[in-house]
Order: C-alpha cells, then structure tokens, then sequence
C-alpha cells in the first residue's frame, strides 16, 4: 500500500472461498478497497468489540441500500498499512486482476475475483454474510443480497489494460 492509497469501500465481515480445484472451507475477513487495490484483510488489529458493532451497523446498512461503496468509522488508511504488514492479508494490485464480475444467487449475492500473485493463478468467491454459526466452526448461515455492480465497475475503470 502507498502512503497516498485512499480507503474507497471497506466491508467486513466478508466471507472468502477459493474456486480452485479441491478447496474446502472459507475464510472471514474485511475486503478494502482503496484507489489502487484490493486487499481481503483476514488477521486484523481491529479489536473484537468495533468488529461486532461495525458488522451489525453495516447489516442494517444493507438492509437500507444494497450500495457496497461504504466505509466504516474507526477504520483509517493507517489501520489497513498496519494490517497489510500480516503475509496472511492479501494485496492485489488492480492490474493483477484478470476477471472480476459478480452474481446473483437465491442466499445471496457473490463477488467473483480471478487474479495472478506471485505466479501463480487465485480465484475466489467473496459474499458478505448477515448470520454466523460459530460451533463447530464458524461458517455463515445466511448472506446478503448487496450490488456489487459499482465496487466491480470501479476496479475495472482503473485498470491500465482491459481483457
């Protein structure tokens, strides 16, 4: 990240699945977008307590306006320097990005993200979960229906070159 990367979207509670072949499981975590990248924060600095409010305000966000262009208080361009340190964070650059496009579903809707890093070829489902289940493991139960459309739109005006 560059000391001039402005924070344009930040939505957490943000769940991550790869599409590669033989993967099981997902992740949580915040995806950031900021004027040159995307990052999918998984280790974060950010105490539990501005967590838990923060994803029930964004909820009640959502609910409201399904726009995905939102940032959260409590959360600054010197937060995400200092978490993008963690290697478990990912940072891609936006022209690293060689698909991106997006999904209805009946339980809700997908970001769907192919990128190449250091090499090698990544593709992931993003959605944001509204309902956790936290035994045996924490998994969501139930996901919004949010737009995507201009998170997407954004990226793709900024990259150098289209495909």
């Amino acid at each position: 990240m560059q000391s001039d990367e402005k924070i344009q979207a930040h939505l957490v509670s943000v769940w991550r699945e790869s599409k590669n072949f033989f993967s099981i499981g997902g992740k949580e975590g915040m995806l950031v977008l900021t004027d040159k990248h995307l990052m999918f924060v998984h280790k974060t600095d950010a105490k539990m307590r501005w967590w838990q409010a923060i994803r029930q305000r964004q909820v009640i966000s959502f609910l409201k306006s399904k726009n995905t262009m939102i940032r959260h208080d409590g959360y600054n361009e010197s937060n995400l320097i200092e978490d993008i340190k963690n290697k478990k964070n990912i940072q891609i650059s936006f022209d690293d990005i060689l698909n991106i496009s997006h999904e209805e579903k009946e339980w809700g809707s997908i970001l769907l993200l192919e990128y190449k890093k250091d090499g090698k070829q990544q593709k992931y489902q993003y959605s944001i979960a509204q309902d956790w289940v936290k035994y045996p493991v924490k998994e969501p139960t139930k996901y919004m229906k949010v737009d995507w459309e201009p998170f997407v739109q954004y990226i793709k005006d900024r990259q150098k070159f289209t495909k």
